[in-house]
């Protein structure tokens, strides 16, 4: 058996930061003058020797165990959390009539955030950059374009959210590559010069790049969003408590919530474990990558024909069934070991996930005025944020247990199953029959 690969990196770097070639208060960035001196000189180890001697080098990223923990888990966990509970105070004040001030502020703390991400070097830092600011940015964001279709379409409605919802489909295809992508060219330096420190230096530098980059293309997007995006009805004179639980009284509302956190429960566990997944059973990594990103865009499918259906057949009759079968495919991913299954899942999950996820305000804009679709929004979304912080962890937590997917499979699949059952009751509260257009 080979020797263990982050044992060699530890020790690697260990050796340049003993010698001087990196500074150990800064190992990234900071090489200083013998080394230069060796570099301008030339050394008599083989170029290319070098160069990949010095990529072994590189440090792994201090995240703690994985899944079950550190950095990126919690990072995830927080800022996938913060995009659903400011619903409850954005949705609030959005029935309020205002938009544009908090549409301004959260996209000023977004773009800022993302800038400051760049310049974070602790995990209290990118903590606050990452998982605190752009979480809460990103859900006063999506708090108040929710409830902004409602005021435009009535008819339409299942497509206006579909077609809103094919932005974050079409960002979640092409961040992951742009990001890679970004990593590998920015501040690309000839293969030459690429000893221990140096390599460490343009490492560090690619990733502030990038982030920048990131921000740049967010502050163009926002500033659009920030131009068009605008509410049609007057607000209403007296909008009652800024927390009303009295919506809760409805049980359709009461039954829909549930079952969209039992639905969130599972409902992005196999997005966010494919790519490990299948690189466990074999499949290189450079394909497992891009299994995330198609199951991105062949989401638009299912968010761009869901809103055509659910315009014609009523948001739970679609909903429902694509519901299950984004269940039933939840059961089958772990079982699914060669390159093709991978990419078969990764189709079929997309689209119909696709359908769920864009069209889940369509059912609360049905069950009450116009006039308070914010707040019903927003209520449903804290319930649903509780699946967001839940599910993560339960997920990690049986995959750490088991050493592998399958539980984990069957467990996100079972909660989705459960939060379809949910849709079921829902529909006969509603209708007081199993069947009809709801």
């Amino acid at each position: 058996m080979t020797a263990d690969p982050e044992k060699n990196k530890s020790t690697a770097y260990s050796t340049a930061s003993s010698t001087g070639t990196i500074s150990n208060d800064n190992p990234g960035c900071t090489i200083n003058e013998e080394s230069r001196k060796e570099l301008e000189g030339g050394q008599d180890v083989e170029k290319d020797a070098v160069a990949e001697s010095a990529e072994d080098a590189v440090p792994p990223p201090d995240v703690g165990e994985n899944p079950d923990g550190g950095l990126r888990a919690w990072l995830v966990v927080i800022g996938y959390a913060l995009v659903f509970i400011p619903g409850l105070f954005a949705g609030r004040i959005f029935d309020m009539g205002y938009v544009k001030l908090p549409l301004g502020i959260a996209s000023t703390l977004l773009v800022t955030a993302t800038f400051l991400t760049a310049e974070c070097k602790e995990y209290w830092q990118f903590l606050l950059c990452q998982g605190i600011a752009i979480g809460l940015a990103c859900g006063v964001i999506f708090g108040v374009l929710m409830g902004t279709p409602a005021h435009w379409f009535k008819h339409k409605l299942g497509l206006a959210l579909g077609t809103m919802a094919l932005g974050s489909s079409l960002s979640g295809t092409l961040y992951p590559i742009i990001v890679k992508n970004l990593m590998e060219e920015v501040g690309q330096v000839p293969r030459f010069s690429r000893i221990v420190g140096l390599y460490l230096c343009i490492r560090s530098h690619r990733f502030k790049w990038t982030m920048r980059v990131l921000g740049f293309i967010e502050f163009a997007l926002l500033s659009v969003q920030l131009v068009t995006v605008d509410r049609r009805l007057p607000p209403k004179a007296h909008t009652g408590p800024f927390i009303d639980v009295s919506v809760f009284k409805s049980v359709p509302f009461s039954l829909y919530t549930a079952s969209s956190f039992f639905a969130f429960l599972g409902i992005y566990t196999l997005l966010t474990y494919i790519d490990v997944a299948a690189e466990s059973t074999g499949i290189p990594e450079n394909l497992a990558f891009y299994l995330l990103s198609i199951a991105n865009a062949c989401s638009a499918i299912g968010r761009l024909a869901g809103g055509v259906l659910v315009d014609r057949l009523g948001p739970l009759n679609v909903m429902t069934p694509a519901t299950l079968m984004a269940g039933i495919m939840t059961y089958i991913w772990p079982f699914a070991t060669s390159t093709g299954g991978n990419i078969a899942v990764a189709v079929v999950y997309g689209i119909f996930q696709g359908v769920f996820v864009s069209q889940i305000a369509a059912p609360i804009v049905r069950m009450g005025r116009t006039e308070d679709v914010g707040l019903r929004i927003g209520m449903n979304f804290t319930v649903i944020a509780l699946g967001a912080v839940a599910g993560p962890p339960i997920s990690g937590a049986i995959n750490t247990a088991t050493g592998g997917f399958k539980f984990t499979g069957i467990f996100a699949g079972s909660a989705v199953v459960v939060a379809v059952i949910g849709l079921i009751i829902t529909r006969i509260s509603i209708l007081g029959r199993l069947w009809g257009r709801c």
